[in-house]
């Protein structure tokens, strides 16, 4: 009947369940004001543009769909995910020799004082659509 589950409707289902719909949104709405750090350009570098990176985006797609993964287990999920994903991916992008080195870690824009959200600037529209709409169709 009408009211049975198919094989097809699994990955609508799975996608359904996401809290963002992609790693752009999930490091605008949660990320870069959760692991707030002084980013100093010297000690620890960030890209305000940081989709022009792909080492960058690729970590950051992992964070966020192991994010997406691990909050659903409610008992040890973000401990695994901070000690496990967050804390060991935040330290390579901050690195100074990581996937930022190529910016200009010196300029205003990709730099913040103590307890400020990440530097971000939105990327171009449509280079992170929402994986929710996508799968609706």
């Amino acid at each position: 009947g009408l009211d049975e589950g198919t094989a097809a409707d699994v990955p609508d289902a799975a996608e359904s369940v996401l809290t963002y719909g992609s790693v752009d949104e999930f490091l605008r709405e949660y990320l870069r004001s959760v692991y707030r750090r002084k980013i100093d350009g010297k000690n620890r570098v960030w890209a305000a543009e940081w989709w022009k990176y792909d080492e960058a985006v690729i970590r950051l797609e992992a964070l966020w769909r192991s994010w997406e993964f691990l909050r659903r287990d409610p008992s040890t999920g973000m401990s695994v995910w901070w000690r496990d994903h967050a804390d060991t991916h935040m330290a390579v992008l901050m690195d100074p020799q990581g996937p930022f080195a190529p910016a200009d870690a010196m300029a205003a824009e990709n730099q913040c004082s103590k307890g400020d959200p990440l530097p971000y600037k939105r990327p171009p529209e449509g280079l992170f659509p929402d994986v929710r709409e996508a799968t609706a169709d």
